[in-house]
């Protein structure tokens, strides 16, 4: 079974609770799918079994040997990614959009397009089971493609070590990582805040989730920072027939814990959180509540 868990914008806590769920349980396989901004191999530290790079895209560099300096290309780059230093035309690889148009437009034909392959995607193994994220370098693009890299490289792992549960831990948003995420998903846990933003993200969250026919629960984190708030969104999700598998209070020691390299679930096993989590965990499905401890 795979399971999502997502979030409508960043800062819900959303890494945090896909950290407990994956220690709630004693073999599974964690995908970080927020490839832009990855985080749980700080948590979990995994040892890396595979590593493979990712190309991306193209990047513009310039053959100097043939380059007039007479910056033609300059003036056309729209995104100021071609400028002059110490009378040399230079290009900015992370400004660079890869269009290439000042490729075409030299006219001493001195600009070629070059593979970015600096972005890496990562598999081995972790206290819990298997892990897999990917880690886009900065400035190429994210099209949704090294997501999907990071499911199927996460779901061959699971048929080989014959794990059942594969959870997803995927990026803030609705964009294209996020639809890559959970296209195919058994199941969506979307995490949200007691804010006014975080029920309007909420809400186009649900709205995307709804138009790929995915069931979805919802975890309202931090609610008792604002409990008319919560309650807000607590009756939202009522109407739209959504169920609200935890409300989870702030707790200064799930902070305690990333610091200590573990979940909350790990650092407190026995907090009122951790068993919120537990609970939620086993209401979410039958089939992902096996082997939730």
């Amino acid at each position: 079974m795979e399971l999502a868990v997502i979030s409508g914008k960043g800062g819900t806590g959303k890494s945090s609770i896909s950290a407990a769920f994956a220690t709630l349980h004693e073999n599974i396989v964690l995908a970080d799918c927020d490839v832009d901004a990855a985080n749980l191999y700080l948590l979990f530290q995994p040892h890396h079994d595979r590593e493979e790079a990712f190309q991306s895209g193209r990047k513009a560099v310039i053959d100097y040997d043939r380059c007039a300096d007479c910056g033609l290309c300059i003036d056309y780059c729209r995104f100021d990614a071609i400028h002059k230093e110490d009378s040399r035309v230079v290009i900015d690889a992370v400004s660079c959009d890869g269009c290439e148009l000042c490729m075409r437009i030299c006219p001493e034909e001195a600009i070629y397009m070059e593979p970015e392959n600096d972005s890496r995607l990562y598999s081995g193994s972790f206290r819990k089971g298997e892990m897999v994220y990917g880690r886009l370098a900065p400035g190429e693009e994210n099209s949704g493609r090294l997501v999907d890299l990071v499911r199927k490289r996460a779901k061959e792992i699971a048929a080989e070590s014959q794990i059942a549960n594969i959870l997803l831990d995927g990026p803030p948003g609705i964009g294209c990582p996020v639809l890559s995420t959970i296209t195919g998903v058994d199941h969506v846990v979307i995490v949200t805040e007691p804010t006014l933003s975080g029920l309007h993200d909420l809400k186009r969250t649900v709205a995307v989730t709804r138009s790929y026919d995915i069931p979805t629960s919802v975890i309202i984190n931090k609610y008792d920072l604002n409990e008319a708030m919560a309650n807000q969104i607590k009756a939202y999700c009522s109407f739209e027939g959504l169920m609200v598998v935890a409300m989870l209070p702030f707790d200064r020691r799930v902070v305690d814990a990333m610091v200590a390299c573990q979940s909350i679930v790990e650092y407190a096993p026995d907090s009122e959180i951790t068993e919120l989590l537990r609970e939620a965990c086993r209401k979410i499905t039958h089939g992902w509540a096996v082997g939730c401890v």
